[in-house]
């Protein structure tokens, strides 16, 4: 018992040391330091898929482990396969890494030559078989990790693949102005040199001089499709920013203006530098053997591949600072930084959290004295010394990302990835981030006016939605007297369309706590209304007891055939009120529909169910009808826009709507009674979405037609030309909005006032959006017939063999 006591005299705090004197064969030996016993690859991988990570383990060392363990159990055949397939892996998932996956190798060389050779076999053959698939960014990293070897090749290295490559750029550019492909191969050769100059400065400046005077003749044109491109909307006076310069120019300059200061390349990694001090490994590197670089063929005809080509426009969010956050344009680590953000960004879309830790994490990948300190203040920037840097890593991450958001004619992912990005950047480092964002979105706010319209829309779409996860909370004072503007004004636009998508993510009483009093007009009391009124719920209104009657016929879902006397009633007071009398009842029918459907999306939609066959019949015989069938939806859910387009789309997708319809509404038709509301329904964002959403999915039924081998010819033909009219339809009435040609245009004004300029200017930007996006369609179209073609002409052969 007395020794029950002692041991309890430690308390509670003494448990463990009381249960350890209990066990008799308590083992009270010094436990041995853990040690990853993992299996030699399973660490191999660890290692190399880790490198870099942590600014806390210096380059080379990692380095150097990761080649001795590589190189000391060559022997191991799972080892020296996992490293293998793990490097070429590498390459193409964690773009960032090149640089040190490419130290290791030259480590290696200097103890195991031999598996350097298998390295650059098994890299040329995949970068050859790239080439010929059309896969060039794919191309491009091989091409960037070989030009980081560049000291373990014979005689010139690389250089003559990068010479083969002009010269099918050339050929291409030679054939044709409009031709990317050429272009895209200057941009690769010229993102290429950067990294031979880096490992190698001394021996190829001459090479890399030759080679940049040929890339001049092509890079230093604008090219035939980039006004086409360019984020911003040429005014033809001083404070437009005028064309944009593209990557391929800025390249050029930047690499002339690197090469004139010896080639210092100050923002690239050199981890196959090892220590001065360690005499040993600098001999064995000097005279490490060097290896014939396998050829790589590049066939006489190379294609565009799976996605289309255009000029790339180097945009930044951060160009009119009074202090540089991020590399000024003529600096070659704007474009070589950029370059492997973007490959990062593109090609882990499949994870956005490790994305964003990349991005956070940037300044593990580039050159001390790169970046200042993360979350460095920006007005601290200010402080430092001429001569040094202060380009902010989390400046570069945003605007990397917002970059590829707001590309044109598409990004490559979808937008809301890019958006998902974004906030998972916020929530790792919200002091850090939320800052540059802040400045990102002032520039963004500032420049809209003059930015391409589809960028301004989708810059309005990621900004409500960012700020949906972030409370809605934003210094909306700032802003406060644009609510005074026109509602023409694009300001006003953006002000009006961005709290109109904040209601859709939430509800209006909470988004109007959110805003300081100037802005409460904007979102009024109609919609604190869940559900709207119905008009006919007032005695006063025209057709009142009989719109109430079918409100009550579709909610007690009665047949067809009860709807009919009502339907007759109002065309038979129609009729003496000088109505349309089809119109007229199509009016009331849609509206019972939105307001007994307004419960929910799959209430409206059952509702339209049972009157499809109706409504198709008012469509077929009036095209006024038709026209009434959207002016009802848009009229009752006219506070709530995101649910009628919704209702709009399902009316698309029952064929009760044609797009022509839902063009010549927005577009063509310009009073109330039978469509938009004349030239201000271009400023209102909604109804640009509704366009814009139209279009996009006849664009994409039209495609998936052309190209499907099941489709006859007549079919596609048909396909094509109904979409093409559809182009011509909106060229032909938002040419006469932007030329101040418009009947209603006329007739209102002379063309002086501000309104009317102002109408001018939102036809030509809606003018330059439908443009660009018909011409690329009928370049697919051509290009489709030509699949096609060779498609019937193979199948042709085949059945004759």
């Amino acid at each position: 018992m007395a020794d029950y006591d002692r041991r309890q005299s430690g308390g509670y705090h003494n448990r463990k040391r009381r249960y350890r004197d209990d066990d008799d064969h308590y083992d009270r030996r010094h436990q041995r330091r853990r040690t990853d016993s993992a299996p030699l690859p399973v660490r191999v991988r660890r290692q190399l898929l880790s490198i870099a990570d942590s600014p806390l383990r210096r380059w080379n060392d990692e380095v150097r482990s990761i080649a001795h363990m590589v190189a000391e159990n060559y022997d191991d055949e799972n080892l020296r396969n996992t490293f293998l397939d793990l490097v070429q892996q590498l390459l193409l998932e964690q773009p960032l890494k090149t640089p040190f996956v490419a130290a290791v190798i030259i480590i290696i060389n200097t103890m195991k030559p031999e598996l350097v050779d298998q390295v650059l076999a098994r890299l040329t053959q995949a970068t050859e078989s790239k080439i010929a698939k059309g896969e060039w960014r794919d191309v491009k990293l091989y091409l960037k990790f070989l030009a980081c070897l560049q000291t373990l090749l014979e005689g010139d290295g690389l250089f003559p693949v990068l010479e083969e490559l002009f010269s099918r750029a050339a050929d291409l550019q030679t054939a044709s102005s409009d031709d990317t492909i050429g272009t895209e191969l200057v941009k690769i050769i010229l993102l290429t040199i950067p990294y031979v100059m880096a490992v190698a400065p001394e021996s190829f400046k001459q090479k890399a001089a030759d080679l940049m005077d040929k890339t001049d003749i092509i890079a230093s044109e604008p090219h035939a499709l980039q006004a086409l491109v360019d984020p911003y909307v040429p005014e033809g006076n001083a404070d437009s920013p005028g064309a944009s310069p593209s990557l391929c120019m800025l390249l050029q300059k930047q690499l002339q203006n690197e090469a004139a200061k010896d080639w210092e390349l100050a923002c690239l990694p050199r981890p196959w530098q090892m220590p001065v001090e360690d005499v040993e490994i600098q001999d064995k590197l000097a005279n490490a053997p060097k290896h014939e670089l396998p050829p790589i063929s590049i066939p006489t005809t190379v294609v565009a591949g799976p996605r289309p080509l255009f000029p790339e426009i180097y945009f930044s969010v951060y160009s009119d600072q009074e202090v540089s956050s991020v590399p000024a344009v003529d600096n070659i680590a704007a474009s070589l930084i950029r370059d492997g953000l973007i490959d990062t960004i593109n090609i882990l879309d499949f994870n956005r959290n490790v994305t964003a830790r990349y991005l956070m994490d940037l300044d593990c990948y580039f050159a001390e004295g790169t970046f200042v300190k993360r979350a460095t203040p920006f007005d601290e920037l200010r402080n430092f010394p001429s001569g040094r840097t202060t380009w902010k890593p989390e400046d570069v991450a945003v605007d990397t990302v917002f970059s590829q958001l707001l590309q044109l004619p598409t990004p490559e992912r979808k937008l809301v990835y890019y958006h998902s990005v974004l906030t998972e950047a916020c929530k790792l480092a919200p002091a850090a981030i939320a800052p540059s964002l802040g400045r990102a979105i002032r520039y963004l706010y500032r420049n809209s006016p003059r930015m391409d319209l589809e960028l301004s829309y989708r810059f309005l779409d990621w900004f409500s939605h960012h700020l949906s996860n972030f409370g809605f909370t934003w210094k909306w004072t700032e802003w406060s007297e644009d609510c005074e503007l026109p509602d023409l004004h694009p300001s006003k636009s953006f002000l009006r369309g961005a709290l109109d998508k904040e209601v859709r993510l939430s509800f209006a009483q909470r988004i109007q706590k959110t805003l300081p009093e100037p802005y409460l007009p904007l979102v009024g009391p109609e919609k604190e209304k869940d559900v709207p009124d119905f008009k006919f719920n007032n005695p006063e209104t025209p057709f009142s007891k009989e719109g109430k009657e079918i409100g009550a016929l579709l909610r007690r879902k009665a047949p067809e055939e009860e709807f009919q006397p009502f339907i007759e009633s109002i065309q038979v007071q129609a009729r003496e009120l000088a109505l349309d009398p089809l119109v007229a009842s199509t009016d009331v029918l849609v509206t019972a529909i939105c307001w007994v459907g307004s419960k929910s999306l799959s209430h409206v939609i059952a509702c339209i169910d049972r009157t499809k066959t109706r409504l198709l019949d008012a469509g077929n015989t009036s095209s006024a009808a038709r026209a009434q069938i959207i002016s009802a939806v848009m009229a009752y859910w006219h506070p709530h826009p995101g649910v009628a387009l919704s209702i709009v789309e399902k009316l698309l997708n029952y064929s009760i709507l044609t797009p022509l319809s839902i063009v010549d509404w927005a577009l063509v038709a310009s009073t109330p009674a039978n469509g938009a509301q004349g030239g201000e329904a271009l400023a209102q964002s909604h109804i640009f979405e509704l366009v814009s959403n139209t279009v996009t999915k006849v664009c994409a039924r039209t495609r998936q037609l052309l190209l499907s081998p099941d489709a006859d010819e007549e079919t596609r033909a048909k396909e094509a030309k109904a979409t093409k009219d559809l182009f011509s339809a909106m060229d032909d009435a938002l040419v006469s909005w932007a030329d101040g040609s418009k009947d209603e245009q006329m007739e209102d004004g002379d063309g002086s006032t501000e309104n009317e300029a102002m109408i001018r200017q939102w036809g030509r930007r809606w003018l330059r959006v439908f443009k660009r996006l018909g011409a690329i369609e009928e370049t697919f179209a051509i290009e489709a017939a030509k699949l096609a073609k060779d498609r019937a002409t193979t199948t042709d052969g085949e059945d004759k063999a």
